[in-house]
């Protein structure tokens, strides 16, 4: 049984039919990327998941068990957790600070010091900055930092909306060196990116999504040798 079964969702924004019969899942231990443009629905999906919007029809199964109608936060606490896009750190808070919010469902004080030093053993310059207002990162130490505070909830499924958005090429490297790690380290991993060559670079399977549709499907390798993919999305 898939860890996340997305089947046949159907999401309308009033009359304007958002997600059609999108149906996806991810297996534990897997790295899984939706890729597409813009506009493509892979927010909408990502937020449906969490259950800011409610589908009109479809099933989404986390580990068994229905989400539809689920409160974000009874989600949250079953291990989904998500790194939305454009980060939303909170700037007016530190980086410790920032860090702690992300272990609010933990009472457990000796674990939130344990769960501290492996964040800032992943990401040394965290530690480096953490008495330092987190608005005045930079973009990737933003990136590192929101990854850093949905890692502090131990989630078995972590979602990132478009990780690599904004940042320098550099940096962009960086990011998905660190979702690879994160992966490897046991978290599975379901990544919503318009990057496709970083994206399907490291992905164990994909999922193209144009309008809603999820219109090919395949391991990241087959998806990056598709004419279809290197066309639209690589290039040539």
């Amino acid at each position: 049984m898939a860890l996340l079964e997305v089947k046949n969702l159907e999401v309308y924004y009033g009359v304007i039919n958002a997600l059609k019969s999108v149906s996806f899942e991810v297996n534990e231990g897997e790295i899984v990327t939706l890729i597409g443009a813009n506009g493509a629905g892979k927010t909408t999906t990502m937020q449906s998941i969490m259950g800011f919007i409610q589908p009109r029809a479809g099933e989404i199964l986390y580990d068994g068990q229905s989400l539809v109608g689920m409160p974000t936060h009874k989600i949250m606490r079953m291990g989904l957790t998500q790194v939305p896009e454009g980060r939303r750190i909170f700037a007016e808070l530190n980086v410790y600070e920032n860090l702690i919010m992300g272990a609010y469902t933990s009472k457990d004080r000796a674990q939130i010091k344990r769960d501290l030093e492996e964040i800032y053993t992943l990401f040394p310059r965290l530690e480096e900055r953490k008495t330092q207002m987190a608005g005045m990162l930079s973009g990737g130490e933003q990136q590192m930092l929101a990854m850093g505070r949905a890692l502090m909830s131990h989630p078995k499924l972590l979602m990132l909306d478009e990780p690599s958005m904004g940042l320098a090429p550099i940096l962009v490297s960086q990011v998905f060196d660190m979702i690879k790690h994160l992966n490897e380290t046991g978290t599975t991993i379901l990544l919503f990116e318009q990057n496709a060559e970083k994206a399907l670079s490291i992905a164990d399977r994909a999922y193209v999504m144009e309008t809603g549709s999820i219109t090919l499907s395949g391991t990241g390798a087959e998806l990056a040798a598709s004419e279809k993919v290197r066309d639209a999305y690589l290039g040539g």
